[in-house]
């Protein structure tokens, strides 16, 4: 067979190295993506002041600070409002992570995948309320 025929064993060898190479980098770089991923946390706070919450790498709530203007607040809105806060850090983070993917795997349909994905998981929605009481739908609720 000729010289850079199928069964070349230099160009073989030539081609394993370039893959093995391609690898390395990939693994290195999915590694360094990793690692930034997983020291991020987002803060977002509300305009109104009542609340800021901060969110880690996977949207859990780590930090939760209320203002003085809770106590004039009633408490649903209060509620509402640190949620509403909370969807905010998540999309926030959620595009910080997209930017840090991009960072580490320019150009990477591997990428592009995990960003999407880290998106969808980030904002989904949160749980339903519990309304399995045993109270009719036009009773009132005991809030606490």
């Amino acid at each position: 067979m000729s010289a850079g025929g199928l069964l070349d064993p230099d160009g073989a060898m030539e081609q394993v190295a370039e893959w093995r190479g391609r690898i390395e980098r990939m693994a290195a770089e999915t590694q360094a993506m990793s690692d930034r991923l997983q020291e991020l946390r987002m803060s977002a706070a509300d305009p109104n002041g009542l609340c800021e919450v901060t969110v880690d790498a996977s949207g859990a709530l780590v930090d939760l600070r209320l203002g003085q203007r809770i106590q004039r607040v009633a408490p649903d809105v209060v509620a509402r409002t640190i949620m509403s806060t909370m969807r905010e850090a998540k999309a926030r983070l959620a595009e910080r992570s997209r930017e840090v993917i991009e960072e580490t795997m320019p150009g990477s349909p591997t990428g592009r995948a995990i960003a999407e994905r880290v998106r969808e998981r980030l904002n989904e929605p949160g749980p339903a309320p519990d309304h399995t009481s045993d109270q009719g739908p036009d009773q009132p609720r005991d809030r606490w």
